[in-house]
């Protein structure tokens, strides 16, 4: 786990319009980057779904993706040749969700289907975000994740990213149009743009506090349930600074 400093711009805001007992209240905007392909990510999925549990309609957790996996050749094929390349990978991803019975790997994940980047799934879960909104994007994001690290999809090829989608009944020709106008790409530079911005350092990161916080790695629920109750407790408190 990695807490960074200040850094810059905003990413937590309050957000109104939800109601309890007939009177509106502010909803906190929790902003959430990941790759579809790192195992982490796929680990925090279970405390992403304690968080919104235990906060329900008080929290909006924003999806987005930071570019990790997106030359998969380089990242494993050649950062990993001392270490077993994507065997050596393998077997790490596998040692580390170990602990995580939420988080299933199988065996031979990163042996026999490699893709190639994860930027394809990006690109393909933006388009489902302009066209079937955030909520079923995020739903999306879990199946692709289930996908690859339990059924062994090679979720880096566009025909088998098309394929589960119509098979959770998402329109693919929607989708299809979204990249071909470039729009989808154009929503996914701008997520990776803003990691750049924000100085996001890999996946997950959850940023806290107006950017001034970043959340990073293996980060228990208890540590990410507190940030949050701390923000709740001070919606308002601005930053002092030297």
């Amino acid at each position: 786990m990695h807490v960074s400093g200040p850094t810059s711009k905003m990413s937590v805001t309050m957000q109104q319009g939800n109601t309890v007992n007939g009177d509106t209240t502010d909803s906190l905007a929790v902003d959430y980057y990941s790759d579809i392909l790192c195992v982490w990510a796929w680990i925090a999925q279970r405390r992403n779904e304690e968080l919104l549990a235990e906060w329900k309609d008080r929290i909006v957790l924003r999806h987005h993706f930071v570019n990790v996996f997106g030359n998969t050749a380089d990242k494993i094929g050649v950062r990993w040749s001392d270490r077993g390349g994507y065997e050596g990978f393998g077997e790490h991803v596998v040692s580390s969700a170990a602990p995580y019975e939420s988080a299933p790997v199988r065996p031979d994940i990163w042996r026999s289907v490699r893709p190639t980047t994860s930027a394809n799934a990006h690109t393909i879960l933006k388009a489902v975000e302009l066209n079937n909104g955030p909520d079923r994007a995020s739903d999306f994001a879990l199946v692709l994740r289930r996908s690859f690290f339990v059924d062994n999809a090679d979720v880096g090829r566009l025909e088998v990213l098309y394929g589960l989608a119509q098979a959770h009944e998402i329109a693919v020709r929607p989708l299809q149009a979204s990249i071909a106008s470039g729009e989808a790409i154009a929503a996914l530079m701008q997520d990776y743009h803003r990691c750049q911005e924000l100085g996001i350092k890999g996946s997950p990161s959850w940023i806290l506090n107006e950017g001034r916080q970043v959340l990073f790695g293996n980060v228990g629920y208890r540590v990410l349930n507190a940030n949050i109750a701390e923000l709740m407790k001070h919606p308002g408190q601005e930053a002092s600074w030297c």
